[in-house]
């Protein structure tokens, strides 16, 4: 069993920045593919960020594409999302995750954390 728990989100006026951390426990973290979605109230999960475990492959949502910064840090088996220019629009829960390949779709993975809350005010 993998747990991952997420840190980092809070309320910050359109414009400014945030870094989310997802610090993993449990079974090796560098074994896995990592990934951030976000969910807004009324809203399917959808997908922002993903990243492979050798870090060689990145993909990104075409919303967050240049704001958005998914790394990851494997000796601390923690990962990251740096999210840059906020917009209203990007307030949701985020989530990680864990799974065998970076994927768009919320079923590729294995492994989530509880979320954590990003508000944007404009």
């Amino acid at each position: 069993q993998v747990q991952l728990v997420e840190s980092g989100g809070g309320l910050v006026q359109a414009g400014g920045s945030l870094r989310l951390s997802c610090v993993a426990s449990g079974r090796t973290f560098s074994a896995y593919d990592g990934g951030w979605f976000r969910q807004a109230p009324g809203k399917e999960r959808e997908f922002v960020a993903a990243r492979s475990k050798n870090g060689i492959s990145t993909y990104y949502a075409d919303s967050v594409k240049g704001r958005f910064t998914i790394s990851r840090d494997n000796a601390k088996n923690t990962m990251y999302l740096q999210m840059n220019s906020l917009k209203p629009e990007d307030t949701a829960v985020y989530y990680c995750a864990l799974g065998p390949w970076a994927a768009m779709a919320p079923s590729s993975y294995n492994y989530w954390g509880q979320g954590t809350q990003v508000t944007v005010s404009s």
